[in-house]
């Protein structure tokens, strides 16, 4: 196996992919998902972790909870939707 670097969105520079396609479904989560600006999803966690700290301090424990956990949520979304952007399923078609 060689280090070469991978150039260019073809299906034969990654190894399993194969014919793959994607269904419907995904899709058209990638389009309307590549849509969104990347910052909306830092901007969400930044909210959840501050809104749980507000809670937290105002003696809601378990809603301090519950909102500080969608901070790793929104930074995975985050994730996705850049690499949908780069490296979405458009990307493999032609």
């Amino acid at each position: 196996m060689t280090n070469q670097p991978r150039t260019g969105h073809q299906s034969g520079n990654y190894p399993g992919r194969g014919d793959h396609t994607e269904g419907v479904v995904a899709r058209t989560i990638e389009e309307q998902t590549a849509k969104l600006p990347s910052d909306l999803f830092l901007w969400a966690a930044g909210a959840s972790i501050i809104g749980s700290l507000a809670m937290k301090v105002s003696g809601r424990d378990h809603e301090a909870l519950f909102v500080g956990q969608w901070a790793p949520t929104f930074l995975l979304l985050g994730i996705y939707n850049k690499l949908v952007k780069v490296a979405g399923s458009d990307a493999y078609s032609g």
